[in-house]
């Protein structure tokens, strides 16, 4: 609606003497109360004019009319000038606009941004936390592509440390050489299995140091296996054969199994890093830092930095002994990936838990002078609950990313059959429909609100096919497709004078589609996205049961509401496609 805003600053100009900017000019969609469909807001203008808002609206409105063909009529509701837009100007948008082929696709901006998400232990399978975590990653890496970024989709594994040495000590002792293929478990569960061995002999051992008399601190620390696992990190860090084939072994049972998780998830990754080659980055940053005076070094050799005048606290980067902490690493990794990839912006997907860590990791880096600091974001996300009693992990804890996916496709499969609709599906068909429907709906509910927010997530009530869900709209996709596969649309652009309410909300609804990809790139929120499709899908449905499509009046609005129903699926599905989520042509 730039010519609206252009034209009225002209009517400020050829009215009242006054040169103002675009910017002053505000915008709004009509209320649904009153007639119209664009509005300005008149009381700003009012000290050029000298008059009331009502009187300077009706000037304005006057101004607008007789300049713009594309203004019909226009009515003043106090200090609001609501606009009625000619449906001659929506017919022209759906027939030049919409329907083009590379209508809500930007062109490249030469803008580079890496998103880094996942960022799984390698100690045990991934679970309902990750799942959050990599469907917002990938969604927002999908949002940004689409706004013409070229998106580095990246994932920090962290393959080492104590807790995978706790797994491999564990298979070592109780594991009677098991493996993936002699007992048919995915590999991530496998090593998972032993990860929760390891936790179950290491309390009983703690139990007994206790018995003899340690306090719970002494008998963590002393507890036999605690000390094994101990030894075996630094045999990992000193190159041991044994421990680092042992290592690569079981790291490789659960990078199968996570990239099977990935798949059904449907998420990928262009840029893989892995701890075990980044754990002793950030050396030479730390030495950077005492050089430039942004660290100092206490008597007894430990590096810190004094953020107390930002408010925070002073912070540990280099051990006493010399070793790294995690933000040590973090700091050398964030120069790995920008020298690797020279990227103006790099987002970081991790729970809101972390907050404080990266405040003070993108300070740090700030306060060392690096230029491409400014383009470091973290994505911070709430939790995920799932009602009491609802899914149980096996060890009774967190719930496994594939229970919840099993779960998803059970539920849809329950719920589609319940319906009757796919009894001429074979059974290919069906069990892809209900991974289908199951994963749209699961990505839907997590995705819909905002990232930041903790949320609980109810599997039946996301595969609701009438609520504000994706299966909702899903369905009414295939709503559109099974209209559109019993007529011949024509490739011609059929005019009209005039258009029903609903056929002239659903354009006006359309033509949001690309500020809404700006907007949800910008604030790197799947959400806007998730609630656009649903108002179009929403908007469908009500001109659907409003109007006759194929047994329409006359062959020009038959033709004209095919090809609307045609731009309504193609947006309905470019939208979905940024969130992850597949739309099914029949369900």
């Amino acid at each position: 609606m730039n010519f609206i805003i252009d034209a009225t600053v002209k009517a400020i100009k050829t009215l009242y003497q006054t040169d103002i900017d675009v910017s002053a000019v505000s915008l709004q969609e009509t209320r649904k109360e009153f007639e119209g469909q664009v509005t300005i807001v008149t009381f700003p203008f009012t000290r050029f004019s000298k008059k009331s808002p009502e009187q300077t609206g009706a000037e304005i409105g006057e101004y607008l009319k007789s300049e713009l063909a594309e203004v019909s009529a226009f009515n003043v509701i106090k200090g609001f000038l609501n606009i009625s837009i000619a449906d001659a100007y929506w017919v022209d948008q759906l027939n030049n606009v919409i329907t083009a082929n590379d209508f809500g696709i930007f062109k490249p901006n030469g803008k580079k941004v890496m998103v880094e998400y996942s960022s799984p232990n390698t100690n045990k399978p991934l679970h309902l936390g990750h799942v959050r975590n990599n469907l917002l990653g990938y969604s927002v890496a999908q949002i940004l592509a689409a706004a013409g970024y070229e998106v580095i989709k990246a994932n920090l594994v962290n393959d080492r440390g104590i807790h995978i040495c706790k797994s491999m000590l564990a298979w070592q002792k109780f594991g009677n050489g098991e493996t993936p293929e002699s007992t048919g478990m995915k590999g991530d569960h496998l090593v998972g299995k032993y990860y929760v061995i390891f936790d179950k002999e290491y309390k009983k051992q703690i139990e007994e140091l206790k018995l003899q008399g340690q306090t719970e601190e002494e008998a963590k620390k002393n507890a036999p296996l605690i000390k094994e696992a101990q030894e075996m990190l630094l045999k990992w860090e000193a190159g041991d054969d044994e421990v680092i084939n042992l290592w690569q072994t079981m790291n490789g049972w659960v990078y199968a199994g996570f990239e099977a998780t990935y798949h059904k998830m449907g998420v990928a990754f262009d840029k893989y890093y892995y701890e075990s080659n980044t754990y002793l980055l950030g050396k030479d940053i730390v030495e950077e830092g005492l050089e430039k005076g942004v660290f100092f070094k206490k008597e007894d050799g430990s590096v810190w930095i004094d953020l107390t005048d930002e408010g925070l606290d002073q912070k540990l980067v280099l051990r006493a002994d010399g070793t790294s902490v995690y933000i040590t690493q973090d700091m050398g990794t964030a120069q790995l990936k920008y020298d690797d990839y020279q990227m103006d912006e790099s987002i970081y997907v991790v729970g809101n838990e972390q907050d404080y860590h990266f405040k003070v990791l993108f300070l740090i880096l700030h306060k060392l002078g690096k230029s491409w600091a400014k383009g470091l974001y973290h994505l911070s996300y709430g939790m995920v609950d799932l009602p009491s009693g609802k899914m149980k992990s096996r060890e009774g804890t967190v719930v496994d990313a594939d229970d919840l996916i099993a779960e998803m496709e059970a539920t849809a499969k329950e719920q589609t059959e319940a319906l009757g609709k796919v009894n001429d599906f074979s059974q290919h068909e069906k069990e892809q429909l209900y991974h289908t429907i199951g994963m749209g709906a699961l990505k839907y509910f997590l995705l819909k609100v905002d990232p930041k927010k903790r949320l609980l997530f109810d599997p039946n009530e996301s595969v609701d096919f009438q609520g504000h869900t994706g299966p909702f709209i899903q369905y009414t996709h295939a709503r559109i497709k099974s209209v559109l596969s019993r007529a011949n649309v024509l490739d011609i652009k059929a005019k009209r004078t005039e258009l029903a309410p609903e056929e002239r909300d659903l354009i006006m609804l359309l033509t949001q589609f690309p500020v809404t990809i700006k907007q949800a790139a910008t604030d790197h929120n799947p959400g806007a996205i998730a609630n656009y499709a649903y108002e179009v899908a929403k908007g469908y449905n009500k001109f659907y049961h409003e109007h006759s499509i194929l047994q329409a009046e006359d062959e020009l609005v038959r033709q004209f509401r095919l090809q609307l129903s045609a731009a309504c699926a193609k947006v309905i599905n470019k939208a979905m496609a940024m969130l992850g989520i597949l739309v099914p042509e029949r369900m």
